[in-house]
């Protein structure tokens, strides 16, 4: 239990502060929130009663009051992969400038945890939601955003323009991928990556499959491994089952899903003895700080993590502030960042 400065056994409240400094309630009110109407001798003295009786404002109570809080709420797909902690900073350095906290959640890609996320943050009354949503056409963001709370979809679009979305064009970010490797002369490729309800699973092999017919080369020679979880393990695991192949079906070069993906398969073939990339080229997708600090440098499709955060962060502001808000759909585009996992 909070003890006051006094001794006893409550927290110091606002009349005990006014009683202390010898003004009124108000006074006290004004000093919290309307500090330019109160004169710099009584403010003074009511901060001087504040710190000598340990007095802490009560957040919540004001909050209620005014029917919103001082937060916003992202939930995030994956809190271990570290592109969503970064995309997590680009919000909270907007929502800073606010003078507002943001409140970091994680559905570990299950819907009945977004769920429940998502109701809570509703309860605490925040000033909007961000989320990356399992389903981004699922009915209960759509139930959310009928009771008046803003919300925008972050990393994924959603057909119409019921929401601001922010996301990067992941078919582009698998062509990019694979017109890298066919340039670097690969004729025999793996898409590593899942599971396929993820859509950014889908579209990144959605690119992969159009650059390579472009190439004219066999759909064959373009073999999906997929996995259950976009992982180290799991991209380890989907080394040895490459490794297990027969030579003469065996890729040259691997384009993963993602970063995680791909630094788990570099982990896989340089332990089993897999030179990198004379005998396999990896790419992977995100191009999060690990990729460049990996023992091979990672190729990897950048995508702008931190400007995918912020701007969400500034749209759902926006739309807090303005009921006349016209939602937008932001996408922007990947590039490819070539290191030694592919050069050489």
């Amino acid at each position: 239990m909070p003890h006051s400065r006094d001794g006893s056994g409550r927290s110091a409240s606002v009349k005990d502060v006014a009683q202390r400094a010898g003004v009124s309630l108000g006074t006290v009110s004004n000093v919290l929130n309307r500090p330019e109407r109160v004169s710099a001798d009584t403010r003074t003295r009511v901060e001087k009663a504040m710190a000598d009786l340990g007095f802490v404002r009560n957040e919540s109570a004001r909050q209620l009051r005014a029917g919103r809080s001082r937060t916003i709420g992202y939930v995030m797909l994956d809190a271990t992969n570290p592109f969503f902690t970064d995309v997590a900073q680009g919000m909270e350095h907007v929502a800073e400038d606010r003078d507002l906290s943001l409140f970091l959640c994680n559905s570990d890609n299950r819907a009945s945890r977004e769920a429940a996320h998502l109701g809570h943050l509703q309860e605490q009354r925040v000033q909007g939601i961000l989320v990356t949503p399992v389903d981004p056409d699922s009915p209960t963001l759509a139930d959310l955003a009928g009771r008046g709370t803003p919300l925008v979809i972050v990393d994924r679009t959603r057909p119409g323009a019921a929401f601001c979305t922010v996301s990067v064009d992941d078919v582009l970010g698998g062509r990019l991928a694979v017109d890298h490797l066919v340039d670097r002369g690969h004729r025999r490729i793996a898409f590593v990556g899942g599971p396929d309800s993820l859509g950014q699973v889908r579209e990144r092999l959605e690119g992969a499959r159009q650059a390579w017919r472009e190439a004219g080369l066999p759909e064959a020679d373009l073999v999906v491994v997929p996995t259950t979880a976009l992982s180290v393990a799991e991209g380890r695991a989907a080394g040895e089952r490459l490794a297990g192949l027969p030579a003469r079906r065996r890729p040259t070069a691997v384009f993963c899903a993602n970063d995680l993906v791909a630094l788990g398969l570099l982990q896989q073939a340089t332990s089993a003895g897999v030179r990198v990339p004379d005998d396999l080229a990896i790419v992977g997708f995100d191009d999060i700080d690990f990729a460049a600090a990996a023992a091979v440098p990672l190729t990897s499709v950048r995508q702008p993590r931190a400007e995918l955060g912020s701007t969400a962060a500034r749209l759902l502001l926006a739309e807090a502030d303005d009921p006349a808000h016209v939602h937008e759909q932001v996408v922007f585009e990947p590039e490819l960042v070539a290191r030694r996992s592919t050069l050489g």
